[in-house]
């Protein structure tokens, strides 16, 4: 029986998924129009860093750091607190498709992932979409 290697150890374990994740989030730093993302987050990203990381480190195939924490992930619940509508939903995603590329995940990986990725993101909106001047449209994948 031939076991095939997960996403997770496709991309390189433990230390690649931290690095995906600190480009996530250093893009939603740097980048002016990643504001409006970047302000539905704690002042300090210390906790969400952790948090998105032992998340994709199970979603991924690996280990399940975060349902060892904290159960099972119940992401819309989780993330109810916060307005997510279409614009955000884009924003994010426009940052996880920059942190692929940046990282140089291998292009055949991350367009296996994205419907995925994309599905899950999308699955967060919880605020209807009011009329914006926002400049990031939804990534095509990569």
């Amino acid at each position: 029986m031939t076991t095939h290697p997960t996403p997770f150890e496709r991309l390189g374990g433990e230390s690649a998924v931290r690095e995906l994740v600190d480009r996530f989030y250093d893009l939603m730093d740097l980048e002016p129009v990643l504001a409006p993302l970047r302000a539905l987050h704690p002042t300090s990203l210390d906790g969400s860093r952790d948090k998105l990381f032992w998340f994709l480190c199970g979603w991924l195939g690996g280990p399940a750091h975060f349902e060892n924490r904290f159960g099972h992930p119940r992401l819309r619940a989780r993330h109810l607190p916060y307005a997510i509508d279409s614009d955000a939903r884009d924003q994010w995603l426009a940052c996880m498709h920059q942190a692929l590329e940046d990282c140089q995940v291998p292009q055949d990986l991350a367009q296996a992932l994205w419907p995925s990725i994309a599905q899950l993101a999308d699955h967060m909106r919880n605020t209807p979409d009011q009329p914006s001047s926002s400049t990031i449209t939804a990534p095509a994948p990569p």
